[in-house]
């Protein structure tokens, strides 16, 4: 059963662009994961603010990208690149 994700990261922005940098990066390893269906980029338009829409195919290839190298890089730096990072775990109804 697929797991679906929204995460919101709100960046401080005198560092927007190294965080846009390292969040595209995010992109292109998330996608090369098997586990990985959908892993989309959108960025909210003079705010700043970044919004991930996340597919995976189990809990267990969802645990195993938790543990990568450079999402665990990014975790270390998430304070001082980000305001508030907020997680949603939901359930496709359409």
């Amino acid at each position: 059963m697929s797991i679906y994700l929204t995460a919101i990261v709100k960046g401080k922005r005198e560092t927007v662009a190294e965080l846009r940098t390292m969040l595209l990066d995010m992109v292109v390893n998330s996608r090369r994961e098997q586990a990985c269906i959908q892993y989309d980029l959108h960025e909210e338009v003079d705010n700043d603010t970044f919004i991930f829409q996340e597919e995976w195919k189990d809990q267990a290839g969802l645990d195993l990208h938790n543990k990568q190298p450079y999402l665990l890089d990014f975790a270390a730096q998430a304070n001082r690149l980000t305001k508030e990072i907020v997680i949603y775990r939901t359930e496709k109804l359409a």
